[in-house]
């Protein structure tokens, strides 16, 4: 029989599903993926098919096979982590009740904000660590209970993305203790709060919440069904990693011991994270995340902005359209090979952007479903470069404003993330936080993250500890410092940064409201005249 020489980690992301294979001493031998994919709707719906994405799931698996001799008989563990917050709900015989709400979707905006707004709320937020969003379970599952309850009436368990690939791949129905205690938990405990499941006015749902199981000390094995579907062996033990964002930094090095370093994945969103012990976590504010790390009282302070390269897409998007207009088709992912020309002959620091680009709003370091993006400081001298630069630039802000709302900026920042390629945004966002970045060799640091946790689930070792050791530590690039000028200009930048968002926040209600078709009694009865 061949030796079990391979990990095989599953990354379920929002626009892409992977599966990769790596060596037990970490090395990436092998990678297959398939394209994901969700549907828009009505009033910010966004959704997914349950059975597509477990179907691309296992096709992801089998394409590995065909890319790796022996990989059946070869694999020792797998493990599976996915896009966090969302609700799949599975009913009768392990079946979705309809398609998922992702963490895109924005319906349960009003249920957030009238939750949000209750007394009990901040002593949810003390157990959690983690502000009441539209993206999260909780809030989702609230709203379907208020207004469509028959969802959560056909149902048996509420489950996350990763918990229903998990669920096909084994057949038990759980949950990781990063994602249940955020929502429904303590994370200090990583067991449910009665006190929590109360504010989200779900007690009589709180049957539908599953068994929490760390994938870091117990694995189910692969189902005879599970193994037909993949071509992998039946009986080969499958771990439930944690949500997507924990698993990616742990991969790219935000639990190496260093102190003061921390992590940002920009990506389609960008998530800001520090590793820090659950007895020194300091709670200020009312955003962001407290989440759990695979490691003794190990936990991540998160702030997540809702949108990050989202909002250069969007950019590129119009630049396309518009050529396109003109006779001239262009598809947008051509021009991202210029951005970096376009900031070279751009200057720093001439127009804010806040990057709110997501129907969304943002959630980090503020809540607002209103928040929307927008430009400040426009002349009749700027152009096309000038304004890239300013959204580029906003993902620096964004992640400032995502570490001064924790402790203290970080003293190191390793970056991962598609972006993170780009040494322009690199040099960005170093300038930005005031911190030297590192960027990690690992090419697929979440499944990385969740294949380590087999790796420690199934003994290959003692502790997390000693596999960040020999995973993450040695494939930390070298330290790019900061340029002063730069960073002096982002120094001086930021706070108007922070002013213009406090300032424009009744700004973004407004909107809403217009948007809505709804408008304010007395504004109707005393409207806003034009001139002096």
């Amino acid at each position: 029989m061949a030796e079990r020489d391979i990990i095989i980690g599953i990354d379920a992301g929002t626009s892409v599903i992977k599966a990769v294979a790596f060596s037990m001493a970490g090395d990436q031998l092998g990678e297959a993926s398939v394209p994901n994919q969700y549907d828009s709707g009505p009033n910010g719906a966004a959704t997914q098919c349950m059975d597509r994405t477990w179907s691309d799931c296992a096709s992801a698996i089998r394409s590995l096979g065909e890319k790796i001799d022996g990989l059946a008989t070869r694999t020792a563990a797998l493990a599976v982590t996915a896009q966090g917050d969302g609700t799949w709900l599975v009913g009768q015989n392990n079946r979705p009740v309809g398609d998922a709400w992702l963490w895109l979707d924005a319906r349960a905006a009003d249920t957030t904000r009238d939750l949000a707004s209750h007394y009990i709320d901040a002593e949810r937020f003390l157990a959690t660590g983690t502000a009441l969003n539209t993206c999260q379970q909780g809030a989702q599952m609230a709203h379907m209970h208020r207004h469509c309850p028959e969802l959560l009436d056909r149902s048996e368990a509420a489950m996350h993305c990763k918990d229903w690939l998990y669920l096909n791949l084994t057949g038990v129905r759980a949950t990781d203790p990063s994602e249940a205690s955020f929502t429904f938990g303590d994370f200090r405990t990583r067991h449910y709060s009665d006190l929590v499941i109360d504010a989200l006015e779900l007690k009589s749902r709180r049957h539908l919440l599953p068994e929490i199981l760390d994938g870091s000390q117990q694995t189910h094995p692969l189902s005879a069904e599970a193994a037909s579907q993949t071509d992998l062996l039946a009986g080969t033990p499958v771990s439930l990693g944690y949500v997507d964002m924990v698993m990616t930094a742990l991969g790219a090095g935000v639990y190496t011991g260093t102190a003061g370093a921390a992590c940002s994945t920009i990506g389609s969103t960008g998530v800001h994270m520090r590793a820090v012990k659950d007895s020194e976590i300091k709670l200020r504010g009312n955003s962001g995340y407290v989440i759990c790390l695979p490691a003794d009282h190990m936990v991540t302070q998160v702030q997540t902005n809702m949108a990050a390269t989202l909002n250069i897409d969007w950019a590129l998007r119009m630049a396309a359209d518009l050529m396109s207009e003109t006779g001239h088709p262009h598809d947008y992912a051509d021009l991202v090979a210029r951005i970096d020309g376009w900031l070279a002959r751009s200057e720093p620091g001439q127009i804010l952007y806040h990057p709110y680009i997501s129907e969304a709003g943002e959630r980090g370091p503020i809540v607002n479903a209103n928040a929307r993006a927008g430009f400040i400081g426009l002349a009749s001298g700027h152009r096309f470069p000038d304004l890239i630069r300013a959204v580029v630039e906003s993902l620096g802000m964004a992640a400032r404003d995502c570490y001064g709302a924790m402790d203290e900026l970080p003293k190191e920042l390793r970056l991962t993330g598609g972006a993170a390629r780009s040494r322009a945004l690199r040099g960005i966002l170093a300038a930005a936080v005031g911190a030297p970045v590192r960027v990690s060799a690992r090419e697929e640091a979440g499944a990385a993250g969740c294949a380590m946790m087999a790796a420690v689930a199934i003994g290959a070792y003692s502790d997390m500890e000693s596999c960040v050791a020999e995973w993450v530590t040695p494939l930390l690039g070298d330290a790019e410092t900061p340029e002063p000028d730069l960073q002096a200009t982002y120094s001086e930048l930021y706070p108007a940064y922070a002013k213009a968002r406090e300032a424009l926040e009744p700004v973004w209600d407004r909107l809403a409201a217009h948007r809505d078709g709804a408008d304010a009694k007395d504004d109707a009865s005393n409207p806003t005249q034009g001139g002096s």
